[in-house]
């Protein structure tokens, strides 16, 4: 799916670079982003894709109209932090005492 200029530049709006995105689904790839997985959007490209880098390593892109996925609110994407910072420590201290 191409989208014209205006449109373009609307999701370049929406979907600043450093959004937060959760996937949904991703139904018609061939190999797709499990549903679940979250990512940075680095940019919108000419075409109108959503060009990703999952936490997971990946960096295939999200096409809007095609893929479903939902933007991490803020709040969500800090208690995020926060769970892995939590864990982080708790393996810090069950090394420490071993």
């Amino acid at each position: 799916m191409i989208y014209d200029e205006k449109k373009v530049e609307a999701l370049k709006r929406r979907y600043p670079e450093g959004t937060r995105i959760c996937l949904d689904s991703m139904e018609n790839d061939p190999f797709p982003i499990p549903s679940g997985s979250r990512g940075t959007v680095q940019f919108v490209d000419d075409a109108g894709q959503l060009i990703m880098k999952w936490d997971n390593g990946s960096s295939l892109s999200l096409i809007p109209g095609e893929d479903r996925f939902h933007v991490i609110q803020p709040e969500e994407s800090q208690a995020e932090q926060l769970e892995e910072s939590e864990s982080i420590t708790e393996e810090i201290q069950m090394d420490m005492s071993m």
